[in-house]
């Protein structure tokens, strides 16, 4: 998972630059993007950076073993 408030790099910078590493392996590694200040767009911008996933903090840990379980079996695939 990835927080978007990171203190020296944007979440959705960082997402970007993993999804453009020449690296293969790296690119298509599933990334979880949370937040705690979800504001209207975040979603829609996060996954047009190239999240895997969007969810919102409080996360419910569940929900986030779940999409990210779900993630891991789309990868297997």
């Amino acid at each position: 998972d990835l927080d978007l408030q990171m203190p020296v790099m944007d979440g959705r910078e960082a997402i970007r630059l993993l999804r453009n590493d020449p690296d293969p392996s790296l690119s298509v590694i599933p990334v979880i993007a949370l937040t705690a200040l979800a504001m209207s767009g975040d979603r829609e911008k996060c996954m047009e950076a190239g999240a895997s996933e969007y969810i919102s903090k409080p996360i419910i840990l569940t929900q986030l073993l779940e999409q990210a379980g779900n993630l891991l079996k789309d990868k297997e695939r």
